[in-house]
């Protein structure tokens, strides 16, 4: 089982920026594919964007439209979600995920869960 904790969100106005960090640790094997996903209260899960730890590959949501940007330091065991031109249907809580078999962006697919940082985005 891999462990994963979120953190750097916050209130920020539209057109903002802010930059998640996502710290996994345990399994390795569970750790090659991360993801970042965001909920809402009433709404379905949804993917941001994914990268293979080991390939380098990533993955968006067509939604984001090039204002994300998913990146990791090896060193520190951690992966980062720059998130830029922030808008206020960006508002959620953010969380990692580790253990798909396969790098996606579909929440279904992944077992293990940070326990989320809220992202909020506001006038």
């Amino acid at each position: 089982q891999v462990q994963l904790v979120e953190s750097g969100g916050g209130s920020v106005q539209p057109g903002g920026s802010l930059r998640l960090s996502c710290v996994v640790s345990g399994n390795t094997p569970s750790r090659n594919c991360i993801g970042w996903f965001r909920q809402t209260p009433g709404k379905e899960r949804e993917g941001v964007a994914a990268t293979n730890t080991r390939a380098g590959s990533t993955y968006y949501a067509s939604v984001i439209r090039g204002r994300f940007a998913i990146s990791q330091d090896t060193a520190k065991n951690t992966v980062y979600l720059q998130m830029n031109n922030l808008k206020p249907e960006d508002t959620a809580t953010y969380y990692c995920a580790a253990g798909a078999q396969t790098c996606n962006i579909y929440p279904e697919t992944y077992n293990d869960w940070g326990q989320g940082t809220q992202v909020t985005v506001s006038s």
